[in-house]
């Protein structure tokens, strides 16, 4: 059990999501979730600005083989700060069917570097949410950069659509591939080819190192669960017209949300809706994350 009390408000993971009726294809990747602690074993953050449940490895894999996926991408969450030893703990455990997302500090060590390749990190994530962490200036997001470059890790970058216009000139500076979190967080009540969301289509457009998890519809939808609506011609236009550089992933344990906890079952069904054809859906689950975290 945590030590740690977590905060009032928060919504911890959905108990017993359903059995999704759309079923991956073997070999699926969620490429986007997190774990949690334990918070008496992997303490959090004393940054944080937020203390979430316990959202353990083992919940991970349980939900991994109910929904009928076969690998993970863990990606770092910001309750940990930029200790990943609950990121590591997760992917010496898996087999080599998971891949990590660090949060590293400039000052890392070429030694400590080694320590989380040898694990199993891909890449390095910025997180300029200001609600979710205090982001580190430009410079030293570059040193971090020019580390990870010669180990063949790419960036994630978590951002909302508002905000793109004043970072895009960093972000379009960045020379390795750079994957987009949850398309920019559009504001799905604007038109899906009006100016907001047509910025960022530009930046994948002119940018080809850079590509997009079209992840986190409960995140961003208006309408809601279970179908989430108002989400899907965003994320189908960006898997139609980038289907080699899309990804797919849960998002559980599913921090901060403050509404609704979805159904994880129902997150897989919106899939087919939004990747239409078993090729797109064999790029968008299988060939794409296999390409970017287990190539070699």
């Amino acid at each position: 059990m945590s030590t740690f009390t977590m905060d009032p408000d928060w919504l911890p993971f959905h108990p017993a999501p359903s059995k999704p009726v759309y079923i991956p294809p073997p070999g699926a990747v969620d490429a986007h979730c997190h774990v949690f602690g334990p918070g008496d074993r992997f303490p959090f953050a004393p940054e944080r600005k937020y203390t979430p449940c316990d959202a353990p490895k083992k919940k991970l894999w349980e939900l991994r083989d109910h929904l009928g996926f076969s690998r993970n991408v863990i990606v770092q969450a910001t309750c940990h700060g930029a200790d990943n030893r609950a990121l590591v703990d997760a992917l010496h455990s898996s087999n080599d069917l998971a891949r990590g997302v660090a949060t590293i500090k400039s000052d890392i060590t070429d030694d400590r570097l080694a320590e989380l390749h040898a694990a199993g990190v891909r890449a390095v994530r910025f997180n300029f949410v200001k609600r979710l962490v205090d982001a580190l200036p430009f410079d030293s997001l570059r040193q971090i950069t020019e580390r990870i470059k010669e180990l063949d890790w790419h960036i994630v970058i978590y951002f909302e659509a508002h905000e793109l216009p004043e970072l895009y000139d960093f972000f379009t500076s960045l020379p390795t591939v750079v994957v987009v979190d949850h398309m920019g967080v559009p504001d799905v009540s604007k038109p899906v080819d009006g100016p907001e969301f047509e910025l960022f289509i530009k930046m994948m457009r002119e940018h080809p190192n850079f590509w997009s998890k079209v992840s986190c519809p409960e995140r961003l939808s208006r309408e809601g669960p279970p179908d989430y609506s108002d989400v899907r011609p965003f994320a189908r236009r960006v898997v139609e017209t980038f289907p080699d550089r899309v990804l797919w992933g849960t998002d559980w344990p599913h921090p901060n949300m403050k509404v609704h906890m979805p159904d994880d079952g129902k997150l897989v069904d919106v899939i087919p809706h939004i990747a239409p054809t078993e090729e797109l859906q064999h790029k968008l689950l299988i060939d794409n994350p296999m390409r970017l975290y287990w190539h070699e």
